[in-house]
């Protein structure tokens, strides 16, 4: 053969029995077939073989396959993030003429979506208050084909009773969906509990290190997974094996970062209980949050975010000079890494409530909390010696 076809030959020269720890990087797209009979196109590799890299390589269903293990699931999907989770779930059993439920205190991307791509496919989604539990069995119509759960909820963290909503959905036919991303789908066993499908953004606890977009959508049996499969596929949701080697990665350490996390944050919010500019801390292992008597009920630990609203006697302008004057944590969006952070929300919308611009939320990271609590101790300084 001439020397440019021998550089073109795929056959490997290098043995393949190297056994290492890591899982190796499987970076591509085509698949090599033994011959023309093992030809195939199907999206469910891990029953029929390989067949192309969009429907995932050794790295991706290695991942999906430690995601099932760690929440038990029937089977795991590994998507580009969180909002693509979303929308897998939406496509998965909302169609022209679906109504589906979403609480008050969801994802906001998912909030938009809801109102944005979905309504213009003629799904209508309405919106729950978190805190209605059984109650929710009113709100089911004839054509209601989705619940959305999302415990605790997105800035105010409400904690809802998901065995109650799940057995008034199962008892119409309606498919639970639950946002566990707080959970990192370990502090809430999401079916024990009989949710039909968890996600998670994989970008938050099990990446660990804000380096990483991943996604999961885990299914209870196998009459959620056929209705996700086929949807997985045709929606085209590729992942990057590299990002799924930074996630096995992360969940190795997961387990610990979750233990100081928990440990950490709840430190700096009990700090934040007494201090006299604080109306109220959002943080589930505290009474003041909304739901927590669940919380002690259904999870079996907390995370590394939560919520604070200053009192009416703050006004916005002194809120964003807190912000403003933090050195330790960092203004981003996003949580679940090493680096606390901090942001506000100057126009979180909840029925009945006006927080005025005033309302902080907080990730943990894995700095000393001595020095985070310094850190937001000078910023309360700075803040409230500036005029109102």
């Amino acid at each position: 053969m001439d020397w440019r076809t021998k550089l073109l030959n795929p056959r490997p020269r290098a043995n393949r029995d190297y056994n290492s720890l890591a899982t190796p990087v499987f970076r591509g797209s085509t698949v090599i077939f033994k011959d023309a009979a093992s030809v195939n196109d199907n999206w469910n590799q891990t029953e029929n073989g390989y067949s192309y890299g969009l429907y995932g390589t050794p790295t991706s269903l290695e991942l999906a396959s430690k995601i099932a293990e760690l929440e038990e699931a029937h089977f795991s999907f590994i998507v580009p993030g969180g909002q693509a989770a979303i929308a897998l779930v939406y496509f998965a059993y909302c169609t022209a003429g679906s109504h589906a439920l979403v609480p008050y205190s969801a994802y906001g991307p998912n909030k938009e979506m809801a109102e944005g791509l979905m309504k213009g496919l003629n799904v209508e989604v309405e919106p729950y208050d978190p805190m209605i539990g059984a109650g929710i069995a009113d709100l089911i119509r004839e054509n209601t084909t989705l619940i959305w759960t999302e415990s605790p909820g997105s800035v105010t963290m409400d904690v809802q009773d998901i065995p109650a909503i799940v057995a008034a959905a199962h008892a119409r036919g309606v498919t639970v969906a639950l946002d566990n991303t707080y959970a990192a789908g370990v502090l809430f066993d999401a079916f024990a509990h009989k949710v039909d499908v968890s996600i998670q953004a994989l970008t938050k606890y099990v990446g660990g290190h804000s380096d990483i977009l991943l996604g999961s959508v885990s299914v209870r049996d196998q009459a959620s997974f056929e209705a996700m499969g086929p949807v997985y596929r045709q929606l085209g949701l590729a992942v990057s094996p590299d990002d799924c080697s930074l996630a096995l990665r992360g969940l190795q350490t997961l387990g610990l970062r979750l233990a100081h996390l928990e440990a950490a944050t709840l430190e700096v919010a009990n700090w934040l209980v007494d201090h006299d500019a604080i109306a109220e801390v959002y943080h589930p292992a505290l009474p003041s949050c909304p739901g927590h008597e669940i919380w002690q009920r259904d999870f079996s630990g907390s995370a590394s975010v939560f919520s604070f609203l200053f009192k009416d006697s703050v006004s916005t302008e002194q809120a964003t000079t807190f912000l403003d004057s933090l050195k330790i944590f960092r203004i981003g969006l996003s949580w679940g890494g090493v680096t606390s952070l901090a942001v506000i929300y100057p126009d979180l919308e909840r029925p009945g409530k006006d927080f005025a611009g005033r309302l902080v939320r907080l990730n943990v990271g894995l700095e000393h909390p001595a020095d985070l609590i310094e850190d937001l101790h000078q910023a309360f300084q700075a803040a409230l010696s500036t005029k109102k």
